[in-house]
């Protein structure tokens, strides 16, 4: 297990990947907060460009819960059919518009238990929209965001739930907004599974990994 970083240098890590991107963006596209959940639901298993690709027509169609319902679950697959697991995603998706639409007034609720009562939404997706549509201080822990907890000593955790506790304990209330998108970024692109790019890394003095990368 890493060791943990100390405040000031959760503070300088946070400061560091500010800096270089002041106003993070997940990297799913959407048009509302519906097509949003929509692009978390069907990201599972999946690569952000493959869904981006698939929805890209598809949200053209069907922009909301009842355009989907009209589309209908055949309709739908026709569009998903690249995308892993497209049979029970699309069951799914149809379910969550019917109980949007039946509970909720078509409207995504704004708050996690109502959004975890959405057939084919957990968690990590709910806190995925509450952070991205509502802008709420919430942490989506994916594997990334897993992966660079644990690596860098930032949140130790042997689960996403213990990892997202710590995340939220430890992380200054004024980088919570946008750490949920640092954090998968950085995961991404700089703090990658088989070999991290560290002399590259911009929070190389913060992380605490005991096994850093030489240059590439």
């Amino acid at each position: 297990m890493t060791t943990p970083m100390t405040t000031q240098e959760i503070e300088r890590f946070f400061e560091k990947l500010s800096a270089i991107n002041p106003n993070p963006k997940g990297e799913l596209e959407s048009v509302n907060p519906f097509t949003l959940l929509i692009a978390v639901v069907l990201s599972a298993r999946a690569t952000d460009k493959g869904v981006n690709k698939a929805t890209k027509e598809l949200f053209k169609v069907a922009d909301t819960p009842q355009k989907m319902l009209v589309l209908g679950e055949e309709g739908l697959k026709r569009y998903i059919n690249t995308i892993g697991l497209y049979n029970a995603k699309a069951r799914n998706i149809m379910g969550l518009c019917q109980k949007l639409v039946n509970d909720f007034g078509g409207q995504i609720p704004d708050n996690r238990d109502a959004l975890e009562s959405l057939p084919g939404v957990g968690r990590k997706t709910a806190n995925v929209v509450l952070n991205a549509a509502f802008h709420e201080p919430v942490i989506a822990v994916d594997t990334h965001i897993f992966r660079v907890s644990n690596r860098t000593g930032l949140a130790n955790g042997k689960t996403p739930l213990d990892v997202e506790k710590e995340l939220m304990k430890r992380i200054p209330s004024r980088w919570l907004k946008n750490a949920h998108h640092w954090l998968v970024l950085h995961g991404r692109y700089i703090c990658v599974a088989r070999k991290p790019h560290c002399p590259v890394c911009p929070v190389r003095e913060e992380c605490h990994y005991p096994h850093k990368t030489k240059a590439l």
